[in-house]
C-alpha cells in the first residue's frame, strides 16, 4: 500500500496523498482499527443500514490474531463508541467487555476470519437494497463503472439464505462460498464484504448496496446496457483493489469525526 501516487497519477507521483497508516506499537494499531470500526458502524447507521439489531462489523485484534472487534449485540449503530466495542475469540467468549455479541456475527465472522488470513475486517447488515437484490438469486452485472470493482471478484451463496444464521457449520458455508472473492451477496439474506482494513470493508459494503439499488432501478426502467468485460476487467484493476477501497472511505471517515467526535471517548 505504498504506490497511491502511481496508481492514481503517474504523472504526479509529487503530490502528496493520504495513506494507511503505519504504527509503532501493537497497541496503537489496536486503538487505530477500534476506532476506525466505531466509525464504520456509525456511518452505516448515518446511511440506514440498521434493522433492529441486525448487523455487524468486526475487525480483527493486531496481536490476538484469533480474536475480533465487533459492536455489542442490540446496540445502535449510531451511538457506538470505541468504549462500548467488545472483544471475541473464536469460541464466541466475550473476552473484553460486558456485552453481549450477536450469535449470527461470532458464527459468519469466526469463520472468515479463520479461512482468510488476509481479512482484517468484515461487513454486514440487512441494508434494504442488498436484501432486496439477494432474493434474486443472482450477481451483479456490470452496469456501471461503480459496478465493476465487484466484476468476477464477488459470489451468489445460495446455501441457507433464508435461515437465521446462528450455527457454526452456517458460518462455514458462507466463509467457503466467499472464496477469495472481496464480497458475497447471501441469497434471500444480504450483502457480505470483506477488506485488509477496516476502511475497504466498509467501502466496499456501502458502494455494494448502493450497486443493488442502481441495478435494480435500472432493470425496472429497460433494459440495461452491459460493460464489457475487457472494459470491466480494466475498470476493476483501476479501482477494485484494497487500496482503493481505503482510499474512497476516508471522505466518509472525514465527515463521520467531525460530526460525532464522542465517538473516540
Amino acid at each position: 500500500m505504498t504506490d497511491i501516487a502511481e496508481k492514481f497519477t503517474p504523472q504526479q507521483s509529487e503530490l502528496k496523498f493520504n495513506l494507511p497508516p503505519t504504527f509503532d506499537s501493537i497497541e496503537a494499531e489496536r486503538q487505530h482499527r477500534k476506532e476506525k470500526l466505531a466509525g464504520a458502524l456509525r456511518i452505516f447507521g448515518k446511511l440506514g443500514f440498521s434493522e433492529g439489531v441486525a448487523g455487524h462489523i468486526t475487525a480483527r485484534d493486531p496481536e490476538l490474531l484469533d480474536h475480533f472487534w465487533v459492536n455489542p449485540f442490540g446496540m445502535n449503530f449510531r451511538h457506538v463508541r470505541v468504549s462500548d466495542l467488545i472483544l471475541v475469540n473464536h469460541s464466541g467468549e466475550v473476552v473484553h467487555g460486558d456485552r453481549p455479541v450477536n450469535r449470527a456475527a461470532f458464527v459468519i465472522h469466526a469463520a472468515v476470519h479463520a479461512a482468510r488470513p488476509d481479512v482484517i475486517a468484515a461487513a454486514h447488515s440487512h441494508s434494504v437494497y442488498g436484501k432486496a437484490f439477494s432474493s434474486l438469486g443472482r450477481t451483479l452485472d456490470p452496469l456501471t463503472q461503480d459496478a465493476c470493482v465487484f466484476f468476477e471478484d464477488h459470489v451468489l451463496v445460495t446455501e441457507g439464505g433464508g435461515r437465521i444464521v446462528l450455527d457454526e457449520e452456517s458460518g462455514r458455508v458462507l466463509a467457503d462460498g466467499l472464496g477469495n472473492c472481496k464480497a458475497a451477496i447471501h441469497q434471500n439474506h444480504g450483502l457480505f464484504t470483506v477488506g485488509q482494513t477496516v476502511d475497504e470493508a466498509a467501502w466496499w459494503f456501502i458502494t455494494m448496496e448502493r450497486t443493488c439499488q442502481a441495478q435494480l432501478l435500472a432493470e425496472a426502467a429497460g433494459k440495461p446496457i452491459h460493460i464489457s468485460d475487457e472494459n470491466a476487467r480494466y475498470t476493476l484493476e483501476q479501482t477494485g483493489h484494497p487500496l482503493a477501497g481505503w482510499f474512497s472511505f476516508q471522505p466518509l471517515w472525514d465527515d463521520i469525526v467531525k460530526t460525532d467526535p464522542e465517538l473516540f471517548d
